[in-house]
């Protein structure tokens, strides 16, 4: 490998530099060297490579690097004597020349925590102000319509309680059943060390008529018909829809919000009873083939052990997570912009807080019947 070499050929009409030898990496530090300790002058600048016997990318920047610089300094630079190979990857380097954004120097790591932290609780406070403008507006046009003063769309009622009862009575049914006999199980093993394997069916009638079954059944419609609202309303802004309906004068509220909301009150209501039915089911079933408890003794011992209290806390619970559950899946549908993505982000926010909410009330119902009396 030849160490690089210039030769200043110049004559009356310019500059000529002689380039001999390789101009690879291994030699960059000694030819960048070389090449910063010319300064620009002269009528013209003349590269001479015929003498080059390698060269690779480094050479090649340096001199397009050399021809740059003395061009901007006003005197004009060519290359000659290149070989094809040269040229090229001269040309290569010459046309990725453009300017590299940097990182700005990262701060104060505290001040930007802060900085994060502020950010953060500001768009919280203003989502919260958001959605509770869009809760309050939400409950006036149920109250309207609820006495005559706004006309309701049964045809879009009767579509979104098929979408949200109709066409989820089999998931529902499969997992609280499965949820019943493993409520039965579980129960059986740790009774069983007592000899209390009786007490399973208190077990499952309570817990299931209570919470179970109306907890694990929202839970499912929001992670079912919430993600749904999201996504389709979403979906309907971004394709300017709800501008349409805007431009028509009508209300994108009665419209789309106030039949889901309706629909999805009376359904997770009835949903939740079957679930709870559902999981009685296998919860007897299990005790019919494993405890020996035939149905109609397990139908007997329920009536029993189970108040009509039970019953009317679980279904009083159900309209309020059915309409949290509905109005929030509308709100982040209303919510979505700019682009698709959105959607996406928006409808998993909308199942996200859905849950969330449901366990927060279902956690203050149990604290507020326990407070009237009502173990």
């Amino acid at each position: 490998m030849t160490a690089p070499a210039i030769e200043d050929a110049s004559n009356g009409d310019g500059r000529r530099l002689a380039l001999s030898g390789d101009l690879v990496m291994a030699h960059a530090g000694e030819l960048a060297r070389q090449l910063r300790s010319l300064a620009p002058g002269g009528a013209s600048l003349a590269v001479d490579l015929s003498h080059v016997h390698h060269i690779d990318t480094a050479g090649a920047w340096l001199v397009h690097r050399l021809v740059a610089d003395w061009s901007a300094a006003g005197v004009p630079a060519h290359v000659e004597g290149a070989s094809a190979d040269a040229d090229r990857l001269i040309a290569q380097v010459a046309a990725n020349d453009r300017p590299v954004e940097c990182r700005p120097p990262r701060g104060n790591h505290m001040v930007e925590r802060l900085e994060k932290i502020g950010k953060g609780a500001a768009t919280t406070a203003y989502s919260f102000g958001t959605f509770l403008a869009f809760l309050g507006q939400t409950v006036l046009l149920l109250a309207r319509t609820v006495i005559g003063r706004r006309p309701l769309r049964w045809h879009a009622v009767v579509h979104q309680c098929e979408q949200i009862g109709v066409n989820a009575i089999a998931i529902v049914g499969l997992l609280l059943f499965l949820v019943g006999i493993t409520v039965a199980q579980q129960g059986a093993v740790q009774l069983r060390q007592f000899g209390a394997d009786v007490f399973v069916v208190n077990l499952i009638g309570r817990a299931t008529m209570r919470e179970l079954g109306i907890l694990l059944t929202a839970i499912m419609v929001a992670g079912r018909s919430a993600s749904a609202f999201a996504a389709q309303i979403g979906s309907m802004k971004l394709n300017q829809e709800i501008d349409a309906l805007d431009t028509m004068g009508l209300s994108a509220g009665e419209v789309l919000v106030v039949p889901r909301v309706i629909a999805m009150v009376l359904m997770l209501t009835l949903l939740s009873f079957f679930g709870s039915m559902m999981a009685l089911a296998g919860g007897g079933l299990f005790v019919w083939v494993s405890l020996d408890i035939p149905p109609v003794s397990y139908v007997q011992r329920l009536r029993e052990v189970i108040p009509i209290s039970d019953m009317v806390i679980g279904l009083v619970k159900a309209p309020f997570f059915g309409f949290v559950i509905a109005v929030m899946g509308c709100f982040q549908g209303m919510q979505v912009t700019g682009n698709a993505e959105s959607v996406g982000s928006r409808t998993t926010q909308a199942v996200v807080e859905s849950i969330f909410i449901v366990i927060v009330l279902d956690a203050f119902f149990a604290i507020f019947f326990s407070a009237l009396g009502y173990n």
